[in-house]
């Protein structure tokens, strides 16, 4: 039974942990905006 504990409780640090940086990343990470240019063929347009 202590095996299965400590188990559980390494998974449920890693989750901890692996929501924890998702969270910090989407609140106090601001993208940088920038222009993005896109080649389309001439083909394309006659469709």
């Amino acid at each position: 039974m202590p095996t299965l504990f400590r188990l559980l409780t390494v998974l449920a640090t890693i989750a901890v942990a692996g929501y924890g940086a998702a969270w910090l990343l989407a609140n106090y990470l601001e993208p940088q905006p920038r222009t993005i240019t896109i080649t389309v063929p001439q083909d394309r347009f006659g469709k």
